[in-house]
């Protein structure tokens, strides 16, 4: 069965809107961008807070900043256009954008987000299921390999 061909938004930035975003960060401890399918990624130290992607940019949400975004009508990131699929990272407004000193303000909120989402442990890994027909590892016994026990069931 063949797979249903995805359709990826185009990521692209321009240059001009990449440095316009830059120059307005250029006030936060650590930035420093990184380019990432097409888009750019930004960082704080090692805290990934925003993507810069299709001229637009987007910072990390999570419960102590979503509010904001939500009440001035900002939508999440999607990658895929087709998939109701989004990430925690949502659209800058416009009016924030334009201004560095709200724009900091905002960039900090994603920053703690982003050390949040860092910090929060991770439940145990999922033990990694066996696949059906598969032969049982051969074992070593003596110098020489032996076939496996048969289990009693």
């Amino acid at each position: 069965m063949a797979r249903p061909s995805i359709k990826f938004r185009s990521l692209r930035v321009t240059p001009a809107f990449r440095d316009f975003v830059l120059d307005q960060l250029a006030r936060l401890p650590q930035l420093r961008s990184k380019a990432m399918f097409g888009g750019i990624g930004l960082y704080s130290g090692e805290s990934f807070f925003g993507i810069v992607a299709a001229d637009e940019l987007f910072f990390k949400v999570d419960h102590s900043n979503r509010a904001a975004y939500e009440a001035a009508g900002s939508e999440p990131f999607r990658p895929v256009a087709a998939r109701p699929v989004s990430m925690s990272y949502w659209r800058v407004p416009i009016e924030v954008l334009e201004d560095p000193g709200e724009l900091a303000a905002w960039a900090l909120a994603a920053i703690r987000a982003a050390g949040n989402a860092a910090a929060k442990p991770k439940g145990p890994k999922k033990p990694k299921k066996a696949k059906r027909n598969a032969k049982p590892p051969l074992q070593r016994k003596r110098g020489r390999i032996a076939a496996p026990k048969k289990r009693a069931r």
